[in-house]
């Protein structure tokens, strides 16, 4: 009986997360923890109806779409920190709620859309990125390779669309966008929005190394490469390879003169590393040139590279 009643007000609560009702939905959760204190799904549940009831208000208050649409999506950076913290959670009380803070945001970001003309390519992001977490992937799709066509080197982009391409099981094309997505910029990329189970497992490989924050998005290349996820190789264009070799060079001169130069050092030049590596295999360079390379690896990370000659 107990069981039935739970179940009942837990689907009531997130009836009220679907509508944005976070106070009411409180209420329900309230009644249903005086019923089994000790139920994780209506201890997490009812947290995280208070941390968006403080939002209402806010948000209320905001009268310009796209300002409204932004807020939305700050607040899920904040909730998606807030959320990891559970041990043990609900994915249906996340998903409700995602459905919910990225509905409302597209609503938001489609009336700037038309008003605009359709033609500014950080509103056409925005949409395919709220469509991506509702799940709407050929509308994401539709929107992101837009977005891609006008600004094909931000890795934001490129890790939005590569993490749609992951959610309809179109691995290969998705770990070629990540792979590029990490080499470009790593630090602009946002964990938060990324949902596809094979950068999670990356995700969550880094916090059991106790790899977190602006390390993690440095390392995440590194140990995907190394673990076989991110493992699409590709020859690099004449322009492309003389700014990596002149990026390697810098860095190398940076940990000569300074051993302790900064967390995204030593990563930033094992994944460039190991992108020089794929492009002379990819172009039958001599062994002698990836044999160097692998000397340099070597010296600077040991365990790194027994893991990726292993």
């Amino acid at each position: 009986m107990n069981n039935a009643m739970k179940t009942s007000l837990l689907d009531e609560a997130y009836d009220c997360f679907n509508k944005g009702l976070f106070g009411e939905s409180a209420k329900i959760l309230d009644k249903a923890l005086s019923i089994d204190f000790e139920d994780q799904r209506i201890i997490c549940a009812l947290k995280c109806a208070n941390f968006w009831k403080g939002k209402e208000e806010k948000l209320e208050s905001i009268s310009e779409h796209f300002a409204k649409g932004e807020y939305l999506l700050k607040e899920w950076i904040n909730f998606s920190s807030f959320f990891s913290g559970f041990s043990e959670s609900d994915e249906k009380c996340l998903n409700t709620i995602r459905q919910w803070c990225f509905g409302n945001a597209l609503k938001s970001y489609e009336k700037v859309f038309y008003d605009s003309g359709g033609n500014d390519s950080g509103i056409l992001f925005r949409i395919g990125r709220c469509y991506k977490s509702i799940g709407d992937y050929e509308n994401a799709l539709n929107f992101l390779e837009r977005t891609f066509r006008l600004q094909k080197e931000n890795s934001t982009v490129i890790a939005e669309l590569a993490d749609c391409y992951a959610l309809i099981n179109e691995v290969k094309t998705a770990k070629i966008f990540f792979r590029e997505a990490f080499f470009i910029d790593p630090q602009k990329i946002e964990f938060a929005f990324l949902e596809s189970l094979m950068i999670e497992r990356l995700i969550n490989q880094m916090k059991d190394l106790g790899i977190t924050g602006e390390a993690a998005r440095e390392w995440l290349p590194v140990y995907g490469v190394v673990y076989g996820v991110l493992n699409i190789k590709r020859e690099l264009k004449p322009l492309e390879l003389g700014k990596l070799k002149q990026s390697i060079f810098s860095y190398e001169n940076r940990l000569e003169e300074n051993s302790d130069v900064g967390s995204e050092t030593m990563p930033r030049l094992l994944n460039y590393y190991f992108r020089l590596i794929d492009h002379y295999i990819c172009v039958a360079e001599e062994r002698a040139k990836i044999e160097d390379i692998l000397r340099k690896i070597k010296r600077l990370n040991d365990e790194i590279f027994m893991e990726y000659i292993n």
